[in-house]
């Protein structure tokens, strides 16, 4: 029979054989390696940016006086409700407020008690105030934590005691709490500021002032 025909088993050419994983996706685009990567990069990036930074004393100087200007902002309507609760309270016990202003009194001390709690935004916004992690931001960073606990618990304290007097006048636990209390609201603004001083120390300048002064408050038991 003729005809052509085509080439022998011998003859044909066959793929070579693969190599052994050569159809395995190759290292490089697997996705678990992939998202490893992505991670360790990501991570190495955060450790850098977190390396302290140098920065002349001046202009972390300038970085401490605005944070300090941040807690003062924050801690202000704190501020104004003690002092206006513990006026309210010398003049209720004075007995010089008619009956109409001594009605006002529960209602305005409740607004002093949350001023100073952490349901008040200001409040809550000191523990989001970014400071710097350089020696006297370190300092700094102490003193708005001492500042946090002189509004949350000193003023606070002091402004549920007036409440308690306010109704029951005769408290003696009460009247004792609010005399710690002032104690307290004493000693940690003092705290504080010698906080800021130490930062100012390390900077060799002179920083802004807390404002949480409560010398001449009315109203505190002797």
């Amino acid at each position: 029979m003729s005809g052509v025909s085509g080439p022998t088993t011998a003859e044909r050419r066959y793929p070579p054989a693969s190599e052994p994983g050569a159809n395995e996706t190759r290292w490089y685009r697997r996705r678990a390696l992939l998202v490893t990567a992505g991670v360790v990069a990501v991570v190495g990036a955060a450790v850098i940016s977190d390396l302290p930074t140098s920065t002349s004393p001046a202009n972390d100087a300038k970085g401490e006086n605005a944070v300090i200007g941040e807690i003062n902002a924050d801690v202000a309507p704190c501020l104004f409700s003690i002092r206006e609760a513990l006026t309210l309270y010398a003049d209720e016990t004075s007995g010089t407020l008619s009956s109409a202003h001594r009605a006002q009194i529960p209602g305005l001390l409740r607004d002093d008690q949350t001023a100073c709690s952490y349901t008040n935004d200001s409040i809550f916004q000191l523990s989001d105030i970014d400071v710097s992690g350089s020696p006297a931001g370190k300092q700094v960073s102490q003193a708005l934590n001492t500042v946090t606990v002189w509004a949350t618990s000193d003023a606070l304290g002091a402004v549920e005691a007036v409440q308690t007097l306010t109704s029951h006048p005769g408290d003696r636990k009460a009247r004792a709490r609010l005399r710690n209390d002032e104690r307290l609201l004493t000693e940690d603004r003092a705290k504080a500021t010698a906080e800021i001083d130490a930062a100012g120390h390390d900077l060799g300048a002179r920083l802004a002032t807390l404002d949480v002064s409560t010398e001449s408050l009315p109203g505190l038991p002797r």
